[in-house]
């Protein structure tokens, strides 16, 4: 898949990238997922824009 521009998809780069990684141990593993998890934690939070609906006057 590409975007407009013939650039590879980034989100689907990202998840290739962590289908491809083989863990050596269920330690690794576990690792490996937190850090997946924290990433989509962190991605949400920074798509957060409830404090934005607060500016618009009400008529």
């Amino acid at each position: 898949m590409s975007d407009a521009n013939g650039m590879a998809d980034k989100n689907l780069s990202n998840v290739v990238e962590d289908l491809e990684r083989n863990p050596a141990n269920a330690h690794q593993a576990q690792q490996l997922q937190q850090k997946t998890n924290d990433r989509r934690h962190q991605d949400a939070l920074n798509h957060d824009e409830t404090e934005d609906l607060s500016h618009f006057k009400t008529t």
